[in-house]
């Protein structure tokens, strides 16, 4: 609709008179319907009916053989047809000058090509209406409706994206053709020179052979003898010589072709002067001309149209990809994310629950299974390599017994998978191939006289078992370079495919052309029963044999014929009105060259410059670090840990998913710092998605690089564009999130506990020193923690060391009894109120500096203690002011030291924050 709108401005702007009122009036009128006319041309419905005429008008043509005449009522109906044909797209061409307008129309060069050919289509309908139908020129025009299978390029797109190349690659194809026929020119204007008039001959036509020089040495001799009265003598040139520059060019595209190019040099070498009768090898030398021809003519200038052609692919491929940029890291990169993206996790198919069809299921999944049937496959394929038309009667038994025993072990195969795998077997497409050859083998071996006399022998559907070898390769690492082999052939046969229905519809178009005028010509050299034009079949038939350029020179032979004796242009063909053999040679030259050079050494070369580029590429892809081997590996190990298909796996079975991959993609155990490192997202319910761990695996083999930031953004766009699963699912952290998380929980508890331990060593001790030292009420309590780290290692079981005069005490352990033992030692008639126990819900390792007191004082304290105590060491304890009271100076003290233990923890959390961030 923008681009009808954009015609319409640009018609108004060219006439003003167009600018009218389109609301109301006539102008809403043609306004609605030119809007009608484009929504019918743009709907989907009506391409497709077009498409359907054009097929059905171009297998028309087919039908108009020389038999046309013997079945009147095809004719009719191909005439009415043909109407139809002609009424239908002039139809379509009024609605769409309609609804695009001329500018856009005439514009447009596929619009064109319609434009004229339904204009020969409309001419010729009219010459039929007023009678003028026979008519030379007419005829001659309705010969070009040949083209009108071209309109199909413009509605197939394979077909119009190879001529767009084709259409980019001509200015380069017609530089080469200028540098051929410029090179060529010299060698025609040399052999024009040596051999002009020198290839006649005299012929004898009953002998069918030449004269020797000693009967007939000159043209003379042999006019004498024509005089005579021998009708089977004739002084006749060669059809294809030297005598013009043009028949000179048409030799040495012999000559380049390598077909009939025999002929031509040894008439040249036979070659004496003008008039005389040619000798055996007179001019021996002139093998020097055409070696040099075939070497630089041949093997150079025609050559150059495979360079061409592959070079203008390349240059077109770098203005289509958008890869041009990229450096050798980022091709990589990119090639391996479009690897990745391509695939997806498949359900595996589920065990069965009964007990043998479970083993069976074991039994057929095994690697070594498949081993064990490809071996045998290719057993199957040697014996039937063995069979021979003139074998014994015992080999023949005995490859009979061979067969029948591949085929049971191949039946009993197929109903193996079809217990286990159930309703399953038909989702593989090899297994419905194995299905459909056991069926064929078993009905071959019950009814092998009745289906080898009427339809193909069955033993023949045995050869697409070779197929599934293909599966095996993969397992070889020795069969690497035929795995990039079949590669490059599987990358190609997309464009194979289009090049070869464009090869077709050249073929197509040139057949009808050739039916139309060389359906009657004379039958001789390569013009026989079966190769010739009167049928489409037959006119096929000749082309396919020219596009491999084998023998086109004998079927040009015929048409080259100009006139009596050769042909006789007043000859009447039976079953038609058409009269003579003859055809005009210059229009043969034409059809034959262009053929030649379009199909020959254009578009058959095309097959060459797409599977030498696409075997480049399979080979670049081969050296990369990761293939496409490694992400099927990759999804058929996830089949093993999602067997739902989910695309999620619970992270806590990660790091076993992981090891289990195997190289280059395999992490091995101990992985759990590896794969915290990678921050994968984590989704809800502690699972991550499978595009997202392969996306990192793929990192960690290619790599980490800032340049490619933003191709991998764009890629996960697309991943998210693909996987649905992956969209609907937001990640709430990721690896390296929660074990920051972690780690940051277990410092705060860390430091935690040791303010809980440091706090009840601290009121511990007051408690002893208030018992036994504190004497004034303003005088601040001596910290003496040594005494009750003591005391703890007594209750614990800490060690203690000892050394000369100071005792040193590491306190290593502290568990959950601290405060109810400190609860249990206090008497029960004390009534000063206690503060609630501190208690501690892990046991921890304390790594402090040891406590060092000296031996002495250690020594009294703790006998004083234990005097005090009862020997019990535990009414020490007892002896406590009011500390709980928020006025007194040993509140204001605790309170102080919470403060303290409070930013230490503070500090103690960042700093391990700093410290991970550090080590990341």
């Amino acid at each position: 609709m923008f681009s009808f709108l954009k015609s319409l401005v640009e018609c108004i702007g060219r006439c003003p008179c167009l600018d009218f009122d389109i609301t109301t009036g006539k102008g809403k009128t043609w306004w609605n319907f030119r809007k009608t006319c484009f929504l019918i041309v743009e709907h989907n419905y009506f391409e497709t009916f077009i498409i359907f005429m054009i097929l059905m008008s171009s297998g028309s043509l087919a039908f108009e053989d020389i038999y046309i005449e013997q079945r009147r009522t095809i004719k009719i109906i191909l005439e009415y047809a043909d109407q139809v044909f002609t009424y239908v797209f002039i139809i379509e061409m009024l609605l769409k000058w309609v609804a695009y307008g001329f500018q856009a129309y005439f514009t447009n060069a596929w619009c064109w090509l319609d434009f004229l050919i339904v204009d020969v289509s409309l001419i010729s309908l009219m010459a039929n209406i007023l009678g003028y139908a026979e008519l030379g020129p007419i005829k001659s025009l309705r010969t070009l409706r040949a083209l009108r299978p071209l309109r199909a390029l413009s509605r197939f797109e394979g077909m119009r994206v190879v001529v767009n190349a084709l259409v980019g690659a001509i200015p380069s194809i017609f530089n080469v053709l200028l540098v051929c026929l410029i090179f060529w020119l010299v060698f025609s204007i040399m052999g024009v020179n040596l051999f002009a008039g020198k290839y006649y001959f005299c012929f004898n036509t009953t002998a069918v052979e030449r004269f020797s020089a000693d009967i007939v040495n000159n043209k003379t001799e042999c006019y004498q003898l024509m005089m005579e009265g021998n009708d089977e003598v004739r002084w006749m040139n060669a059809k294809v010589n030297y005598d013009n520059v043009p028949m000179g060019y048409l030799s040495l595209l012999q000559v380049a072709t390598f077909k009939g190019w025999l002929e031509i040099m040894y008439g040249a070498v036979d070659s004496r002067f003008v008039e005389d009768q040619p000798i055996f090898e007179d001019s021996v030398y002139m093998y020097i001309y055409f070696v040099i021809f075939i070497i630089f003519g041949c093997f150079f200038t025609l050559n150059l149209f495979i360079g061409v052609i592959i070079d203008n692919f390349n240059q077109q491929k770098k203005k289509i990809r958008k890869d041009i940029f990229m450096t050798e890291e980022q091709k990589k990169y990119y090639n391996a994310m479009r690897k990745l993206g391509s695939k997806k996790p498949q359900k595996p198919i589920p065990r069965p629950q009964n007990k043998f069809a479970g083993i069976i299921f074991d039994l057929i999944t095994q690697q070594f299974f498949d081993i064990f049937i490809m071996v045998l496959i290719c057993l199957n394929m040697v014996t039937m390599m063995v069979e021979t038309d003139d074998q014994s009667m015992e080999k023949e038994e005995i490859l009979y017994l061979l067969n029948l025993v591949f085929i049971i072990i191949f039946t009993t195969e197929c109903i193996l998978k079809l217990i286990a795998l159930r309703q399953y077997f038909f989702s593989v497409g090899c297994n419905i191939l194995d299905f459909v050859v056991v069926i064929l083998s078993i009905v071959g071996i019950l009814q092998a006289d009745i289906i080898g006399k009427y339809f193909v022998s069955p033993t023949l559907f045995c050869v697409l078992r070779l197929a599934r070898i293909g599966r095996i390769l993969r397992l070889i690492r020795g069969a690497k370079g035929i795995r990039t082999l079949m590669f490059a052939l599987m990358m190609s046969l997309p464009a194979l495919f289009n090049i070869g229905l464009l090869l077709f519809l050249i073929m197509f178009i040139y057949s009808i052309f050739g039916m139309s005028n060389f359906a009657y010509v004379k039958k001789e050299a390569g013009i026989d029963d079966m190769l010739n034009f009167e049928t489409f079949g037959n006119s096929i038939i000749c082309l396919f044999m020219i596009t491999t350029s084998a023998g086109w020179d004998s079927l040009l032979s015929p048409i080259l014929n100009s006139g009596p004796p050769d042909c006789d242009p007043y000859v009447v063909n039976p079953g038609t009105d058409v009269r003579g053999n003859c055809v005009n040679p210059g229009l043969g030259i034409f059809f034959f060259c262009s053929y030649i050079i379009m199909c020959f050494l254009v578009v058959v070369n095309m097959y060459i410059a797409i599977i030498l580029e696409n075997f480049n590429v399979a080979t670049e892809e081969s050296g990369d670090p990761l293939c496409e081997e490694d992400f099927e590996m990759f999804y058929e190990t996830w089949e093993k840990f999602d067997p739902d298909a989910s695309q999620f796996i619970a992270y806590d079975i990660l790091s076993e998913f992981c090891d289990t991959l195997k190289d280059p993609l395999r992490i091995p155990k101990p992985n759990t710092i590896k794969l915290i490192t990678m921050d994968l997202p984590i989704v809800p319910g502690d699972k991550i998605h499978c595009l997202d761990i392969l996306l990192a695996l793929t990192t960690e083999v290619l790599g980490e690089s800032g340049e490619m930031d933003a191709m991998k953004e764009s890629m996960e766009e697309k991943f998210m564009a693909n996987n649905p699963s992956k969209v609907s699912y937001e990640p709430i952290t990721t690896t390296l999130r929660r074990k920051r998380e972690e780690v940051a929980a277990v410092v705060i508890q860390r430091a935690y506990r040791k303010h809980l331990l440091r706090r009840s060593m601290k009121l511990a001790s007051y408690k002893y020193c208030e018992k036994n030292e504190l004497t004034k009420e303003d005088e601040a309590p001596p910290e003496k923690e040594g005494m009750i780290a003591i005391r703890m290692s007594k209750l614990y079981g800490s060690q203690q060391l000892l050394r000369g005069d100071e005792t040193v005490v590491e306190v290593d352990s502290f568990e959950k009894r601290d405060s109810k033992e400190l609860t249990e030692t206090q008497p029960p008639e004390e009534t000063t109120e206690e503060p609630p126990p501190v208690e501690l819900q892990n046991e921890i390792i304390l790594r402090s500096a040891p406590f060092v007191i000296p031996a002495s004082i250690h020594n009294s304290q703790l006998k004083e203690s234990d005097e005090s105590g009862g020997g019990n060491g535990a009414s020490g304890w007892r002896c406590l002011p009011d500390y709980s009271s928020p006025n007194s100076k040993f509140t204001a003290q605790v309170r102080g030291h919470q403060c303290i233990t409070t930013l230490s923890v503070v500090c103690v959390f960042y700093m391990s924050l700093f410290s991970l961030q550090d080590q990341e």
